[in-house]
């Protein structure tokens, strides 16, 4: 709800649609990196995956949320299922309130 919730439906459409996004980001992310939900001053959201040790930052953008998808992330919960990870992570490990208070930052 809120200010998050209103750019996540204006910048994808539904929050379904961001966690449909979010999650191919981890998913196509070849070997190690990472899925970053990063906010503009403006308050427009987008979904980006980064390899490695590479982060939004380096190109002058502010991160608000982030998953990991090295191997270490998962590997002795799910193996090799990178998607089961994902899905949980997404459906229940999100912390949306902390999410929202970086959102509101980025775009203070």
């Amino acid at each position: 709800s809120g200010k998050l919730a209103e750019a996540i439906n204006a910048s994808f459409g539904s929050l379904d649609e961001f966690k449909t996004q979010f999650k191919n980001a981890g998913a196509t992310q070849f070997g190690s990196g990472w899925a970053w939900l990063v906010a503009d001053k403006a308050g427009k959201l987008t979904v980006e995956k980064t390899p490695n040790a590479v982060t939004p930052i380096v190109e002058g953008k502010t991160p608000i949320l982030t998953m990991d998808v090295w191997e270490h992330a998962y590997y002795l919960d799910v193996q090799n299922r990178r998607p089961d990870y994902m899905n949980t992570f997404v459906e229940k490990l999100i912390d949306w309130d902390s999410v929202g208070k970086r959102f509101e930052a980025a775009t203070a």
